[in-house]
């Protein structure tokens, strides 16, 4: 194996049991030659071969599991331009001119999946405000501080005090900042229309396949699969998600494990505007709503990887999310008809991983994606896509191996 095989989720995901467009696939029975091959079919691999399709490119998908079936249908799917670090955070880190632009790349994400998404005709596809809450991460007056900050980096915002939100969401919390233009998907749903897409342009998806050993050269890459069939390339792309390719370099890359629920359908009793509320807090809460009036809440992040002491957790885990919820949000009914545990990744800045990996020719690789997976994972696609075609991304220095 070229990845460190993980189990990625447990338990009852909302996603799983909604209707989606099918795709075609099947085995590989024969070498193959292609422009790239990408390796996962996720929603970050479903991306990139969309991108890497519509430029002309030849492109081959292999995934272990099959389209949709990794960590994509543990995603709780708000879809923010807001990264989980804070902008003045944020600054402190990079630098106040790259934040900034760090920030800004994360709204074009936004609006150009959107439009993507718009343009495929992908249903459940909801724009959704969000809503930041005051919590130990900021407290009000550095609440107030971060708003001026979005503010003047050019980001539409309003911040309410204590009286303002009671008064307009009903919420009990010393203050919050409503941030605009984001989006709630299903991500099985968007992850299969992707890949459709992407095989209308030629692309060929082949599962359940398994790559065991790779030979990458100044001219190519040569794959080769569990059952001795090659996959020659002239670029390689890693979309595995959490499962890290062995020869990718992990310094300042974590992995962890989150948790996540949905109510049972309630439309009546959801809050004003329905947008998507999340906390200025580590651990942090979040929570959206569905467009069958169920409620999805996540969190109770923890700094660990082990699939066993994860699972064992999401009993407690469950409890501690309806609690919280229902202590949000009184007059919801937080009963828990879905639960799920998954694992994901981050970095130390809270920004991604995206670009070509050290002492690998032509092999590209993205990592560290944290809350903001999907929003990264068009990101990825932009950078990943634009070094291959010969077409550099303006932002790809972000998010390059330090």
């Amino acid at each position: 194996m070229v990845t460190a095989s993980k189990d990625l989720r447990t338990g009852r995901s909302i996603w799983e049991w909604q209707r989606a467009t099918s795709v075609k696939y099947g085995p590989l029975l024969r070498d193959i030659e292609v422009d790239v091959l990408v390796i996962g079919a996720g929603i970050t691999g479903a991306m990139i071969a969309d991108a890497l399709g519509e430029s002309g490119l030849k492109v081959a998908i292999v995934d272990k599991r099959g389209p949709a079936k990794g960590s994509t249908t543990a995603s709780t799917a708000l879809i923010q331009y807001e990264i989980d670090t804070p902008l003045t955070k944020l600054s402190l880190k990079i630098g106040k001119a790259n934040a900034a632009r760090a920030w800004r790349r994360s709204r074009l994400a936004v609006d150009e999946l959107a439009a993507r998404l718009g343009e495929l005709g992908v249903p459940d596809v909801v724009g959704r405000d969000s809503l930041y809450l005051a919590g130990n991460l900021l407290d009000q007056d550095e609440l107030a501080r971060e708003h001026d900050a979005r503010r003047a980096a050019g980001f539409a915002s309003r911040y309410f005090d204590r009286k303002a939100l009671r008064a307009r969401f009903g919420i009990a919390r010393d203050a919050a900042i409503l941030g605009y233009g984001n989006l709630a998907i299903d991500p099985r749903k968007v992850t299969l229309a992707l890949l459709k897409a992407a095989t209308e342009q030629g692309s060929k998806i082949f599962t359940p396949v398994e790559i065991v050993d790779i030979d990458d050269k100044k001219t190519g890459v040569t794959a080769t699969t569990d059952d001795g069939r090659r996959i020659h390339c002239r670029h390689l792309v890693f979309a595995t998600g959490y499962e890290l390719p062995d020869r990718v370099p992990r310094r300042g890359h974590k992995i962890a494990s989150t948790w996540a629920i949905a109510t049972v359908a309630q439309p009546r009793r959801l809050w004003p505007e329905q947008c998507m509320i999340w906390e200025a807090s580590e651990p942090y809460l979040y929570l959206r709503t569905t467009p069958d009036g169920r409620v999805i809440c996540g969190g109770e992040d923890e700094d660990f990887a082990d699939s066993d002491e994860r699972d064992a957790l999401l009993a407690r885990k469950t409890a501690t999310l309806t609690r919280k919820l229902g202590r949000l949000m009184r007059h919801l009914d937080p009963t828990a008809e879905f639960a799920w545990t998954g694992t994901f990744g981050s970095t130390a800045t809270g920004l991604p991983t995206i670009g070509l990996v050290p002492k690998m020719q032509n092999c590209w690789v993205a990592l560290g994606y944290g809350g903001n997976g999907t929003t990264y994972a068009r990101i990825a696609a932009d950078v990943i896509c634009g070094g291959i075609t010969g077409r550099p991304d303006v932002d790809a220095d972000l998010y390059r191996f330090a």
